[in-house]
């Protein structure tokens, strides 16, 4: 077809901003996706897809006492009628409400194959069959009364509800769940009788306070039953809409017919695929993470769950039942978000609120079904009084309504003769000539004084909200009566139940962490402070190719940021690592985050928990091949359990260090070949989370940095090397520069045949612990060590062992502990200052020139320099 432009200069054409029509569409497709598809509506517990699917059974007749039909036959109806969107979803959600495991209370009565608790997938819609459960004739009762809404359905052939009356709460009872856009929803199922309990409770006292609720409302109870563990997460649920709650599967230890010892499951957390966490158990038993099963086996049947992990002979069965909770789904958090559809938008809501829109619900509910049966029976009524009077002269109505020639003058003859309105003569003329001469006077009085006793009863059911709630609560005691049964999850009290962290004193505490990963918590007071050259004392045992290669301080109570050598950053409270002794090995790593294959934590910091208004906070972090990036401190708010990415590395660099700097801090770098980098944090522009880094320090072919601290006043650079000498110096000595070198002298390595093994800042309220590669820890007193030039040998701080060096250094608070034995504070080979070289080797400063220092500034991709 050829472009007619005068065609188009008669179109109307609308200018618009593509970011404006982008946002107004994705407003469009989130509310589409909210109202209509993810969240139930508070009244009847239902997304639109199950409304349907229970609509059209309905109207297919597929009730309790008639034949199963295909479910085929089933979606191909709500698929053509009332939801577009696809067979799958459609019976995706169908299969869910026939589900024995899914659902507390069945919706559909499904025969055939429609999946299990081992993740097994239904069978086809062409091989299964379902028609409604009794219970679901409960939630479509007097729809025919007008009780709800319609609105046309999709092509406007037909219409459709846009909720269901709703008999019982089935919200609370089946429990839902949703993920929409920006939003998501997760309601436990409950016990029928204890929500139907708590919903008379709220109409007989509507100021009814939340303890009151929990005398009805014990808690969630799953189809799959299991054991929640403490009510605090039931409470802050029922109080706020939000809330975590414990599963545990329900376990018994049994001593076997041959003598051995067997752990049964019988119960499992709800949702838990049971195939999957026997898997999960051989995989830890093979991976040596839990000791002492021999074997497990799935005895299940359609009696039950039957999971028996038998034990070997020399297993403690008890440890082995907590390492199963601790490290498997056995026990699983069930995290509440009782997020609803209130007249049409989404609400977290309270579950008095929950109760109570339930309860406004079937207010409107019974009116309307009132007002539909009051009219009914007006209508009835009115007709029976026109009756009456033909009754008195059949006769005379017999003979107008055969002399007459049609309908309609007929009933113009009636209305003439008797003052009959339409609707009156309407019903005459309908009548054959066998019930008009058949109408016994006696039995049209009897109906017309029932009529007027229940139009009245209606009427004073209308004018008296306390007699609708009393009879809401009779039909609701029926339905519990009829549907209600005993409680399958059992609630286990947690004497003294309070919050973890109360139950976990405040203290300082070290965290130890080895080349393999173990890491452990021990108090501060642990590690006694010894003289200077002290032989120490044996801080963990580990294995012979373990060493220990980290140590870091903070409180039991203090949030931890744990970087990577990937570059990603998890986040722990203190207590969340294991306390243990001086000599334990403490647990892996791996147990607590998710780490990669090679991946280990390389830097650790205490994080606050909020920043004071108008003060910046960056995360200040170095790499060993020298590269710097800061991000703010905020970017790191919200931590997932798998980590974020914090440092976008080169492939063959590593994250190393992490500080948390202000803005405004001067910075020192110090590299193993004892080279040291005085600057200005300020000299690297602030960076996002998934950036790399900009280059802080020059380094030589070999050469990495192996220190990485702030410079706060009052405090001395600390420097140890690997054959255990240290010294202090005054930060001063170190030559300020501001664009990245390879820094000034800070140690001479080839003269004294060692290597810089870390560098610290320090003043005299700290102490010093070293960790040598043999697991041997001394902790000594940094005001025992006095300041010396940044380039002497210093004094030895530990003898280790022959082959052995120091390969780690921790900075603690100073604690006046008495003194256990050590060795004299001064040794023979104590290098006095004296060995100090002059200040010339600054001369040897390699600067780079003002063009490098300038490009230096912009972020590093990982792959380039």
């Amino acid at each position: 077809m050829p472009f007619d432009e005068q065609s188009v200069a008669n179109q109307k054409i609308v200018e618009t901003e593509i970011a404006q029509e982008m946002r107004k569409s994705f407003l469009d497709y989130s509310m589409s996706v909210i109202t209509a598809r993810a969240l139930p509506d508070v009244r009847d517990g239902l997304k639109p897809v199950h409304r349907r699917i229970l609509y059209t059974m309905y109207q297919n007749g597929l009730e309790p006492n008639k034949a199963y039909r295909k479910c085929a036959d089933t979606v191909g109806t709500v698929m053509g009628s009332y939801h577009p969107h696809g067979d799958a979803s459609i019976y995706d959600a169908m299969v869910r409400l026939a589900q024995e495991f899914s659902m507390r209370y069945r919706l559909v009565d499904g025969h055939g194959n429609f999946g299990s608790m081992d993740g097994d997938p239904p069978a086809a819609f062409r091989y299964t069959e379902s028609r409604m459960t009794r219970l679901t004739l409960e939630m479509l009762t007097d729809i025919e009364k007008e009780t709800v809404d319609f609105i046309p359905n999709y092509d406007d052939r037909l219409t459709e509800p846009t909720v269901l009356p709703a008999r019982f709460p089935n919200l609370l009872a089946n429990g839902s769940t949703g993920i929409a856009v920006g939003m998501a929803t997760n309601i436990p199922p409950h016990n029928l009788g204890e929500v139907i309990n708590a919903a008379i409770v709220l109409m007989n006292n509507p100021d009814a306070t939340l303890d009151d609720l929990l005398k009805e409302v014990e808690g969630p109870d799953f189809p799959t039953a299991g054991v929640i563990m403490g009510r605090m997460g039931i409470r802050a649920a029922y109080g706020t809409g939000r809330g975590r709650i414990i599963l545990r599967a329900r376990a018994e230890i049994r001593e076997e017919k041959n003598g051995k010892i067997a752990i049964h499951v019988t119960e499992l957390p709800y949702q838990v695929n049971k195939a999957l966490l026997c898997k999960k158990i051989d995989e830890l038993s093979a991976e040596k993470k839990i000791d002492g099963i021999a074997d497990v086996n799935d005895y299940s049947n359609r009696d039950g769950i039957d999971v028996v992990i038998d034990l070997k002979r020399d297993a403690k069965p008890q440890v082995v039942l907590n390492k199963l909770f601790l490290f498997t789904e056995m026990q699983s958090s069930f995290s509440v978000t009782m997020l609803a559809l209130v007249k049409g938008e989404p609400k977290q809501l309270t579950l008095k609120e929950m109760l109570q829109h339930y309860i406004d619900h079937q207010v409107d509910v019974l009116t309307r079904r009132t007002r539909h049966d009051l009219r009914k029976a007006k209508e009835r009524a009115h007709i029976l009084d026109a009756l009456l009077v033909a009754q008195d002269a059949i006769d005379e109505v017999i003979a107008l309504i055969r002399s007459s020639a049609n309908v309609p003058e007929a009933k113009e003859k009636l209305a003439a003769r008797f003052g009959f309105d339409d609707l009156q003569t309407t019903a005459i003329v309908r009548m054959t000539l066998g019930q008009l001469t058949g109408l016994e006077k006696g039995k049209l009085e009897d109906e017309l004084a029932e009529l007027a006793r229940k139009i009245a009863e209606w009427e004073a059911l209308l004018a008296d909200k306390v007699k609708m709630y009393a009879l809401i609560q009779s039909e609701l005691v029926a339905i519990r009566d009829k549907f209600s049964d005993p409680r399958r999850t059992e609630i286990q009290d947690i004497d003294g139940e309070v919050e973890i962290e109360e139950l976990i004193p405040v203290e300082d505490c070290v965290y130890t962490m080895t080349e393999m990963g173990y890491i452990k918590r021990t108090t501060v007071e642990t590690y006694q402070q010894q003289g200077r050259g002290g032989k120490g004392v044996k801080g963990l045992t580990r294995r012979e190719e373990d060493t220990v290669h980290t140590m870091f301080t903070a409180s039991s109570h203090d949030f931890i940021m744990m970087f990577t050598s990937k570059g990603r950053v998890f986040r722990l409270k203190g207590y969340e690592i294991p306390e243990s002794n001086r000599q334990g090995k403490g647990l892996n790593i791996v147990n607590l985050l998710q780490l990669g294959g090679e991946e280990k934590v390389t830097a650790v910091i205490r994080a606050p928990r909020e920043i004071p208004a108008g003060q910046e906070c960056y995360v200040t972090m170095v790499t060993k091949r020298g590269l710097m990036k800061r991000t703010p401190l905020a970017e790191f708010r919200n931590i997932r359990a798998k980590g974020l990415n914090a440092f976008i590395l080169r492939e063959d660099d590593q994250l190393a260090w992490a500080q948390l700097t202000n803005g405004t801090d001067r910075l020192l770098f110090a590299t193993k070949s004892g080279r040291a980098v005085y600057t200005a944090e300020e000299r690297i522009r602030p960076h996002s989370r998934n950036a790399g880094g900009n280059k802080a320090v020059v380094l030589r072919d070999g050469d990495a940095v192996v220190g990485f601290d702030k410079v706060e006043p009052g405090k001395s650079v600390l420097t140890v090397t690997e054959s255990g000498f240290g010294r202090r110096s005054d930060i001063e000595t170190y030559r300020f520069t501001k664009g990245y070198s390879q820094g000034v002298v800070n140690y001479q390595t080839e003269k004294y045949s060692t290597e810089v093994a870390a560098v610290a800042m320090v003043d005299d309220n700290d102490d010093i612990i070293l960790i040598a590669s043999d697991g041997v820890i001394i902790r000594i007193s940094a005001a025992s060590l006095r300041e010396m030039g940044r380039t002497g040998k210093g004094v030895r701080l530990m003898r280790s062992a022959e082959r052995e060096r120091v390969v780690s250094v921790a900075v603690v608070p100073h604690e006046e502990d008495e003194e256990t034995e050590a060795l004299p504070a001064a040794q023979a080979d104590d290098i006095s200052d004296t060995d100090d070289i002059s200040d010339t080797n600054d001369s040897a400063d390699e600067s780079l020139s003002d063009e490098d220092i300038d490009s230096a500034d912009e972020p590093i991709p990982p792959e380039e320099e």
